[in-house]
């Protein structure tokens, strides 16, 4: 404050922001949205008036003190858009978000707040962050390193899902076991293989058809009979999959033949 009393200059202004920036950012990091704007003020130095004169709400505090934790997330998933390797780069990163963001209860605050509302609805830089991270999930299923039943939903819930576990067994101290290791565990459940199980999927639609061969959605066919498959791949999947059922009997058969024929020699 100027000493006759007057309002303060801009240069204290600017201060006193910083400050209240600088504090929310530690207390929100330890204790998430939960803090008071009362001990935000006290770690400041600042009242709680000076808060409100910068910020108009809690909400818009904890936005501004989070804001550019997430923009760099997101400025990460955009330079990696086109690194080789997409799906050694989709798991990394997915692993790095969750070991920065899990010592962080602000960061884990919103992202898992962003993964609770609709992408239309989400703020800026959360639909940022989705949007960035499905471009590296669409790479990484293009590259057969992501089950393609998987859906960016899918993975922003095992993100949350990822965090929440890590910070639970970094609670229970030396009996957690290393760290990162729940995130192996889950993400494993991302990756393609012959050998997952079939997720689960609501009921189609009246009108809505799914693929045979991965129960993906199919275009409505305009004439002629419905199409049973999604595209190329999968048609060409299911073709190979008749081919081998209808050698497996035929090789039977030639087999059985030959057993008896043997067996009528040595007669």
């Amino acid at each position: 404050m100027a000493d006759n009393g007057s309002a303060p200059s801009r240069a204290d202004a600017r201060r006193n922001r910083a400050l209240v920036l600088q504090a929310a950012r530690s207390a929100f990091e330890e204790q998430g949205l939960g803090v008071p704007l009362g001990e935000i003020a006290r770690r400041a130095g600042v009242g709680a008036g000076t808060v409100y004169r910068h910020f108009p709400s809690k909400e818009a505090l904890f936005r501004a003190s989070v804001v550019d934790r997430i923009q760099l997330f997101t400025d990460t998933a955009r330079d990696l858009a086109d690194a080789e390797d997409a799906g050694g780069v989709f798991f990394r990163f997915l692993s790095s978000v969750v070991r920065l963001a899990a010592q962080n209860n602000a960061l884990c605050d919103a992202l898992e707040a962003s993964g609770e509302t609709g992408e239309e609805m989400m703020p800026g830089p959360e639909r940022d962050f989705a949007e960035a991270l499905g471009v590296l999930l669409m790479r990484a299923q293009h590259a057969g390193a992501v089950r393609p039943d998987v859906d960016l939903g899918d993975v922003r819930a095992v993100l949350v899902g990822c965090m929440s576990m890590e910070r639970r067994r970094s609670g229970a101290g030396g009996a957690a076991g290393a760290p990162g290791r729940m995130t192996v565990l889950m993400c494993d459940g991302l990756r393609a293989s012959r050998t997952v199980t079939k997720l689960p999927t609501e009921a189609p639609g009246r009108n809505e058809t799914r693929c045979e061969v991965c129960d993906g959605p199919v275009a409505a066919a305009r004439t002629g009979r419905p199409a049973r498959y999604c595209g190329a791949a999968c048609r060409q999947k299911a073709h190979r999959a008749r081919e081998r059922a209808r050698r497996v009997p035929q090789a039977s058969a030639g087999t059985e033949s030959a057993r008896l024929e043997e067996s009528a020699w040595r007669a």
